[in-house]
């Protein structure tokens, strides 16, 4: 297995995926702040300074990936326009193979600025991501969950090949104080098609 900052960043033909650093916190507050976004995030900080205590901890920013738009022009910088979470995990085993169960999947989330929803950058972002999780970190799977009412989230997850294995009738308490349903997808390593170059 690669070391997970060996192989970033990762470049598409429009996009770039980095590590996320401190100063990127405040561009994704940008984002992120936003009520038709947060509305479907775990956590929703009232504030830039609460934003910031949260995400530079050190270990969710060591989580955290920057998708950053690439420029037309050769002087011209990225532009960052949303995020991934990849947080790698272990998987269940008994006992007596434990160990082999270690580190072998990683969990997704992902937030894009809606002012570059719908030209297909969420979907390309997270398909790298894949691809980096099945080719050089060498996992066996992934997998993500969304509120069944986030469409655009579970619409994604199928349109990368992920199955949904999970449907949970309300089992999610939102900050509305309503009870939503849950779904979970997933995919293997041999289910997946590489399609980044240099992978």
């Amino acid at each position: 297995m690669t070391d997970s900052h060996a192989v970033w960043p990762v470049r598409t033909d429009r996009l770039q995926i980095r590590p996320m650093t401190a100063p990127d916190v405040d561009a994704m507050w940008q984002w992120r702040r936003l009520p038709e976004v947060n509305r479907w995030l775990g956590l929703a900080p009232d504030s830039i300074e609460a934003f910031r205590e949260r995400y530079l901890d050190p270990d969710r920013l060591a989580s955290m990936h920057i998708v950053e738009l690439l420029p037309a022009g050769e002087n011209a910088a990225p532009v960052p326009i949303g995020d991934v979470m990849i947080r790698l995990g272990d998987g269940w085993a008994q006992l007596e193979v434990a160990d082999q169960a270690k580190g072998v999947e990683a969990e997704l989330g992902w937030v894009l600025d809606p002012g570059y929803t719908g030209r297909g950058y969420a979907t390309e972002a997270v398909r790298a991501v894949i691809d980096v999780c099945f080719g050089p970190l060498g996992l066996r799977r992934v997998h993500a969950g969304c509120f069944a009412d986030n469409e655009p989230s579970w619409r994604l997850m199928e349109r990368l090949g992920m199955r949904r294995e999970e449907f949970s009738r309300k089992t999610a308490l939102h900050r509305s104080g309503e009870w939503l349903d849950g779904l979970n997808y997933g995919i293997l390593a041999e289910e997946w098609t590489p399609t980044v170059r240099g992978l």
